[in-house]
């Protein structure tokens, strides 16, 4: 739930990660943003969300589904 502000940054960060938004919401001076990011693609996000935010945004994460890895991500993921 980030502030309106900080839409911008939150969204490109999202997007960098993969993400694809779903649906935005206003509630009061924020914006509730629903996405499907990859998990994998979710490590440190918590730094993230604080640091484009500068520490008002939150969010929380829930498994949805499953889906096969892009075969650019998978060479990288095989030659670590």
């Amino acid at each position: 739930i980030p502030p309106a502000e900080c839409m911008g940054d939150v969204l490109g960060d999202l997007n960098g990660r993969r993400g694809k938004v779903l649906d935005m919401m206003p509630q009061g001076l924020v914006q509730v943003v629903r996405a499907g990011v990859p998990l994998a693609e979710l490590f440190g996000y918590s730094t993230a969300i604080r640091s484009l935010s500068r520490g008002r945004a939150n969010y929380t994460m829930e498994p949805k589904q499953f889906e096969i890895v892009p075969m650019a991500v998978r060479e990288g993921i095989l030659n670590r």
